[in-house]
């Protein structure tokens, strides 16, 4: 590889828009945003490179104004899977022997559309279909997913020019090949990026894959593959199907092709696949690559030297933001005795000041959530803290279905650290704290480490440096992503790498050259150019 090719600065973050009142680029996202929400969608598979259309249409809805009839899509069978396969396998070979840059150009062009024409676009799908506001879109539909489109790029670059050193006489190099067989994505309804990302940074290194985008962020998606077909993906690369998750799972993971799992969803989703892997593993023929994201209970912790504005301010903006819905949401707090009354009162200011409503509004910071179960799953947890003898809702509370489902942002606090809005994660906006004893500091952080199966994201506080450095040590597995006066939310892509351990994953890094490495399979090479012509060593006379 080349020194110039591999110097090309493909690899600077995304500039985000800042969509203040009045700017140009709000006024053209808003007219965007309405202009989408008047029309009517048919939104069709995409196998092989061709529309599919079936007779099992599916009402899309939004989650702000759910009798809002903004079109269908189309739903599959596990013929359309089995279609979906043999099209991904028919396309390998072509794929595979596709020039690296040729690859790499596709997604380049992809990320330059992102960036230019199709920005209004997949920023307002996201906020139709996803409920986000228009912060909340930019950062992720446009600029996190034109990141990962480009970081990846130059990941891939420095991953292929990373070869072994050569003795004298001999050529040492290694080959970075694509899995042999099919890889399959599923993802999430969160992130429009992570949507993206998943099959194109497989497909990147030379992989074909199906991909099962989320029910609930098919808008977005649509905007995806329209993006990547006029990149110029070849047809059968990347085939997006709309399939019922658990029989589509049953078919693929059983097939002798499946090469590998890229994953973000549910954790019991994602242990029922690997136990499906685990148990067809005498089919295969190759082992299985399973990289998985499977969200988390993610903490903050303050020591009494921390400030109380960062604090509050990290915990509105980290519990509230998107709802509580990003996997890295704050959603459980241990906080001083010592600093609880102040830290309280700026987080009530601070709430009371949030304005709630539709993401056609850009002044509104909290949207709904993301659907019906959703938001009766958030109503059960409010319901029974406000009748418990453990915790308390002492902030916001209220939620009204009338017309979207919309959860105001709550603060549970509780005397129980075992409680179940503390261990259990709901995904909303629903924070809960339990307050320590200023004392206890060291006995709390174990308390961190050791309530919740998840280990995904996670924040400290304090102005103390030991405390800062005891809090690194004490939790050290609890979290795969640790911020220091931070909220535990906004990894950016090339600067922390994402992703965690125990219940929340394999910690395979997004957004890093370590994911992309999962998702080849290397060729050791030895070339030597004058062979021995004699078994006999020296030391054999």
């Amino acid at each position: 590889m080349s020194k110039a090719i591999s110097q090309v600065p493909f690899a600077v973050n995304e500039p985000v828009n800042s969509y203040a009142p009045g700017t140009p680029e709000v006024k053209s996202l808003i007219a965007q945003y309405k202009k989408m929400w008047a029309e009517k969608l048919e939104i069709p598979m995409v196998i092989n490179g061709k529309e599919v259309k079936t007779d099992d249409k599916v009402q899309l809805q939004s989650p702000q104004d759910h009798a809002h009839d903004f079109g269908f899509y189309h739903r599959g069978t596990m013929q359309h899977v089995d279609d979906a396969i043999n099209a991904a396998l028919a396309a390998k070979k072509e794929w595979n022997e596709l020039g690296w840059e040729h690859r790499a150009a596709i997604f380049l062009k992809a990320a330059d559309l992102l960036a230019g024409p199709y920005r209004d676009v997949i920023n307002a799908a996201t906020m139709i279909g996803q409920s986000k506001n228009v912060h909340q879109a930019e950062i992720d539909a446009a600029c996190e997913f034109i990141d990962f489109l480009r970081f990846n790029v130059e990941f891939m670059t420095e991953m292929y020019s990373e070869q072994p050193v050569s003795d004298s006489g001999i050529w040492n190099r290694v080959e970075y090949r694509p899995l042999e067989g099919f890889c399959f994505a599923v993802t999430p309804f969160n992130f429009t990026a992570i949507s993206g990302n998943l099959p194109t940074c497989m497909a990147m290194l030379g992989n074909v894959v199906v991909w099962k985008p989320s029910d609930k962020q098919i808008y977005s998606a649509k905007v995806i593959m329209d993006v990547l077909t006029e990149a110029g993906l070849p047809d059968g690369v990347i085939n997006m199907i709309f399939t019922d998750g658990k029989e589509t799972a049953e078919k693929v993971l059983a097939h002798r092709d499946f090469a590998g799992l890229h994953f973000t969803g549910s954790t019991k989703v994602f242990q029922g696949m690997w136990k499906m892997i685990g148990d067809n593993i005498h089919n295969y023929r190759t082992y299985p690559r399973i990289v998985g994201e499977t969200g988390g209970k993610d903490f903050v912790i303050a020591h009494p030297s921390a400030n109380v504005e960062a604090v509050a301010t990290a915990l509105v903006r980290g519990a509230f933001e998107y709802q509580g819905q990003k996997c890295s949401a704050a959603s459980r707090a241990y906080i001083p005795q010592s600093l609880w009354a102040d830290v309280k009162k700026v987080m009530e200011n601070q709430i009371n000041s949030i304005k709630i409503g539709s993401p056609e509004d850009p002044s509104n910071f909290v949207n709904a959530v993301i659907d019906k179960n959703s938001f009766e799953k958030c109503k059960g947890y409010i319901d029974r803290a406000n009748s418990s003898n453990e915790a308390n809702v002492v902030i916001g509370g209220k939620t009204d279905d009338s017309k979207g489902w919309f959860v105001h942002p709550t603060v549970i606090e509780t005397t129980n650290p075992q409680y179940e809005s503390m261990v259990e994660e709901i995904f909303g906006p629903i924070l809960s704290v339990y307050v320590y004893e200023d004392e206890k500091w060291a006995e709390t952080l174990q308390l961190v480490d050791s309530s919740s199966p998840y280990s995904l994201t996670g924040s400290v506080f304090a102005q103390d440096r030991y405390a800062i450095n005891e809090a690194f040590k004490a939790l050290e597995n609890a979290s795969g992503n640790f911020y220091i006066n931070d909220k535990p939310t906004g990894a950016v892509v090339g600067q922390q790498p994402f992703g965690g351990g125990r219940a929340s994953g394999t910690n395979d890094k997004a957004g890093s050259k370590m994911n992309l490495l999962r998702w080849t399979s290397v060729r050791s090479i030895k070339e030597t150019f004058v062979s021995p012509k004699d078994y006999k060593y020296p030391y054999l006379g």
